[in-house]
């Protein structure tokens, strides 16, 4: 089994997660965040990812820390369960509708933090979350897991699915580079022979 098992601590958060690559897409998750914590529980699912969160912070100032400092810390799980990144697929891409909106995740687990972020809100607040929170996540997310990340709505009039087609997308694309191919399984998916570094 690829785990990977991160506690964060800093004067404005803290923060536990367990991630297991090879898992049924079972989770656990506790942000203090509810809209994060539904797509996080919608990223589990899809990707097959098992996910495991715990997390307090200073939600009393806002939700900016606690946002960025879990994806940072689901990120550094990632890193830590694909390890060399020996025999992974590497790349994924998805396209996901939800209702009106559609949006395209194409990424390289390339251990090479990037993130493009296209992707716009028709508000500045869903709930009572900063809709830029969201893009905050996604980089704190690739910097983490060392993915270049590409994150693309074609078009959406309602926040609530543009933010979740984004994070099933991510999913269903992250689900295909993580997998094994059986056709490379100890080989490392690069010329260099290593993943990260310089191009």
């Amino acid at each position: 089994m690829r785990t990977g098992s991160v506690k964060r601590k800093t004067n404005e958060t803290e923060i536990s997660v367990e991630i297991n690559l090879d898992g049924t897409g079972a989770y656990d998750i506790s942000t203090g965040i509810g809209f994060l914590d539904h797509m996080l529980e919608q990223f589990s699912r899809h990707s097959l990812i098992d996910v495991n969160i715990k997390a307090t912070g200073d939600l009393h100032i806002d939700f900016h820390h606690t946002t960025e400092d879990v994806g940072i810390a689901m990120g550094e799980c990632v890193t830590q369960a694909l390890g060399e990144r020996r025999g992974i697929t590497r790349y994924g891409t998805a396209i996901a509708p939800m209702d009106e909106a559609l949006t395209r995740v194409a990424l390289d687990a390339s251990n090479r933090a990037y993130l493009v972020w296209k992707v716009e809100f028709v508000r500045d607040k869903l709930g009572e979350m900063d809709t830029e929170l969201f893009k905050e996540w996604f980089q704190a997310f690739a910097q983490g897991a060392g993915l270049t990340l590409h994150v693309e709505c074609f078009y959406g009039d309602n926040n609530h699915h543009i933010v979740e087609a984004a994070f099933k997308a991510l999913a269903r694309a992250l689900r295909q580079a993580v997998e094994i191919d059986p056709r490379k399984v100890d080989t490392v998916p690069s010329t260099k022979g290593v993943l990260g570094g310089s191009l």
